[in-house]
Formats: structure tokens, C-alpha cells, sequence
């Protein structure tokens, strides 16, 4: 293949002990006209031989505890100035896209804007939660990866993150690629990440950069160990900040700052956010959050407006906020304020979502067909709250 055949964007990723995942990963990429840049950290394993079968850029960085570092090195060795970085357990969808369609990408980019992909990734959190649905549920995430590399590089130890050369803000706009995550993470691994990580850090605070990023993935990191009240500071830090709501990371902060707010039983603190809904009001993973504070705050009617509103928004970061989870919550209100009829619909409509088939079957072997339809007065408030199904915002 000639050089001038080469589309002019180089693929780049750092691996270490990645020969489960870097073949498929590698494979997929090498369909198109473009350059791969490998660079290896330490791998004890076949990391190194898979890579040189897909690409002869290969090289080996000392590992320093700075992803930053690792993946600008990366950057560094490649060839061409447009750059896409891919993790080596990430696998690209490749239906519709062709070498002429990764030409207009590079065409419709301009120097100070960052390109953000499309990222599915398995759950095991919200698997657990599924009951005899075995389905495997799927967080969906938009992920800066694609950028002029005169104008843009990587900065941040641990969370890594693109920042402007000149230190000018960057605009990130969405790219039409899509990739899934092979990597399917256990609880016990996501801890054993977040125990790290909050080390790593901290280190990074005492060093003096208290950036709102940095307060975010502290916050975020005891977040996903369940440790709400030391997590709970530092989103409260950051809106205490002058930040850019435009930011991909706010929208998760606030979501994650919301729920910090139920999990610690601050229900008549986190009605606050309805001073933000119309920012944030265009995902349904907020909007959800919104019907889970009304019903925690017993306001069932607009509990079930939010919910329902949630159903007709197809942008969200966490399965099931827009389908099964909130019809799921709507059945429990209406099963606790005494309408079976109400529940068993909105049950129905939450396909094979463990809980929703259990409520399901036990209201129709208890409720007699004459109930059908009745009300009661009784509003069951915490009955509604026990069962209710909830939606933790992604780990970015």
C-alpha cells in the first residue's frame, strides 16, 4: 500500500497485558486505511506479539503512573497530526464506515474542537440488579477521542483528559463513530479501581491541583465504592465553582451529586435541582433522577410525569432509564396507591426486567379481578421507595 493511499489519521493506544482483547481490537481497526501506533508499558504476556502482526509501530514506554504521559508518547511516535485513541479492550462498529467516510471526518474537525465517540459498555452493577432477566445491561457514553495533535494533548495523571496546547477552552463535538467495551467490569474490580485511584488522586490535590476534573473523579470514585457522605464534598465543591455546564462531566456530576443527596437522605435538599432541570432536563438519565426525588419527597403524581417523560428521551448514559426502570417505577406508585390495574399495565411495558415479572406475578395470583382498577386512599409512600428501581449515573 502506498503512502499516499493513507488516510491522514494515526489510530493510537497504550496496552499492558492486553492479549485478551488487543487481537479483536487491532483486527477491526486494521480494515481501514490508516496508521496504528502501539505503545507497550510492561506486558509479561503476548501484548507485543499480537500488536506486531496488526502494525510495525510498536514501542515501549516506562510506565510512570501517568496515563498522560503514556498516551502523548503515543501521540508522539505517530505519524500523522489527526488522532484517534482507542483503549485495547475497545472493539469499533464498523458497519457503514469505509475509508471515505473517515476522510469527511478529518474534513468536518477543526483544530480546536475534540471529536467525541460513542462508547457502549456492559454493567455489572446493573446486572446484579436485574434479577431473572440475564439480558446484560449497557451504559452509553460520548468520550473525547479525536483531535488535531499541533493543537491539542492529553493532560491529568490518572483521568486523562484533553486539553488545547494554548489553554484555550475546547469545543467538543460529537463523531460518528461508534465502539463497544469488551471489558466487563465486576464490582469487585471496579472497587479494587476506585481504591486506587483515590490514592493516585489525592496525591494530585495535594500537589496543588484542585481543578473541578480532579474534585469530580474523587467525588466520582467514592461514589462507585457506595461511600455517599465522602463523596457528597467534593461535587458540592465543584458547584461551588464557576464551571462550564457544557461540559460532559458536569451532566454526570450533578447526576452523581443527586443521588449522593437520596443515598444520605437529604430528599427536601435535592428538590434543589429543579433550579437546574431545564440545563440538564435533555437526557433521560436526569429527568429519571428527577422522578426518583419527587417520589422520595412523596410528590407521586409528578413522580410519574418524570418517569413517564423520561420514556420519550432517547439520549441516556444508563440502561433502562428511558424504558424498563421508569415504567418499573411508575407500576410500583400505582401498585402502592392501591391501582393494580395501573401497575400490571405499566409493569407489562418493562419486558423481561427481573423485578417488574415478580411484582408482576405476585399481583396477579393476589389481586382478585373485581380489585382490577380500584384506588385506595393510601398513598404507601414507603412502600413505593422500598422497591423502587434506581439508576446510578456512569463512571467516567
Amino acid at each position: 500500500m502506498e503512502v499516499l493511499d493513507m488516510l491522514p489519521i494515526s489510530v493510537c493506544l497504550i496496552a499492558k497485558n492486553e492479549e485478551k482483547y488487543i487481537g479483536e481490537c487491532l483486527s477491526r481497526l486494521a480494515r481501514f486505511h490508516w496508521e496504528i501506533v502501539v505503545v507497550d508499558t510492561g506486558s509479561t504476556d503476548r501484548t507485543v506479539e499480537i500488536a506486531r502482526t496488526y502494525t510495525p509501530c510498536v514501542y515501549h514506554f516506562d510506565w510512570i503512573n501517568d496515563f498522560s504521559a503514556a498516551k502523548n508518547y503515543a501521540v508522539q511516535k505517530a505519524s500523522y497530526d489527526y488522532i484517534l485513541t482507542v483503549d485495547c479492550d475497545e472493539y469499533l462498529e464498523s458497519d457503514g464506515i469505509n475509508d471515505a467516510f473517515l476522510q469527511k471526518m478529518v474534513q468536518q474537525i477543526s483544530p480546536m474542537q475534540a471529536g467525541m465517540v460513542h462508547r457502549i459498555s456492559p454493567d455489572a452493577d446493573l446486572s446484579e440488579s436485574r434479577g431473572a432477566d440475564t439480558s446484560v445491561p449497557f451504559v452509553h457514553e460520548s468520550i473525547a477521542r479525536f483531535f488535531h495533535r499541533g493543537y491539542v494533548h492529553y493532560v491529568g495523571s490518572i483521568h486523562e483528559q484533553l486539553a488545547a496546547l494554548n489553554g484555550s477552552p475546547l469545543e467538543f463535538i460529537p463523531v460518528p463513530l461508534t465502539f463497544y467495551h469488551a471489558g466487563y467490569s465486576t464490582t469487585a474490580i471496579k472497587k479494587e479501581k476506585a481504591s486506587r485511584n483515590i490514592a493516585m488522586l489525592e496525591a494530585e490535590l495535594q500537589a496543588g491541583n484542585a481543578d473541578s476534573y480532579i474534585l469530580f473523579q474523587l467525588g466520582q470514585s467514592y461514589f462507585g465504592l457506595s461511600d455517599y457522605e465522602h463523596a457528597l464534598p467534593y461535587f458540592e465543591q465543584i458547584l461551588s465553582m464557576d464551571v462550564n455546564e457544557k461540559e460532559t462531566y458536569i451532566q454526570t456530576m450533578i447526576e452523581s451529586y443527586g443521588y449522593c443527596l437520596l443515598n444520605l437522605g437529604f430528599h427536601a435538599k435535592a428538590l434543589e435541582l429543579e433550579g437546574i432541570y431545564d440545563i440538564f432536563s435533555q437526557t433521560a438519565d436526569f429527568v429519571f433522577l428527577m422522578g426518583l426525588i419527587y417520589m422520595n419527597n412523596a410528590m407521586f403524581q409528578r413522580a410519574i410525569d418524570e418517569f413517564l417523560k423520561a420514556t420519550s428521551i432517547d439520549v441516556c448514559a444508563v440502561d433502562g432509564v428511558n424504558s424498563y426502570k421508569a415504567y418499573y417505577n411508575v407500576g410500583v406508585i400505582y401498585e402502592c396507591m392501591g391501582d393494580a390495574q395501573a401497575a400490571i399495565m405499566y409493569y407489562k411495558k418493562c419486558g423481561g426486567y427481573g423485578p417488574a415479572r415478580e411484582r408482576l406475578a405476585g399481583l396477579k395470583s393476589t389481586t382478585p379481578p373485581q380489585a382490577m382498577g380500584q384506588q385506595t386512599s393510601s398513598a404507601a409512600s414507603g412502600g413505593a421507595l422500598t422497591h423502587a428501581a434506581v439508576a446510578k449515573s456512569p463512571h467516567k
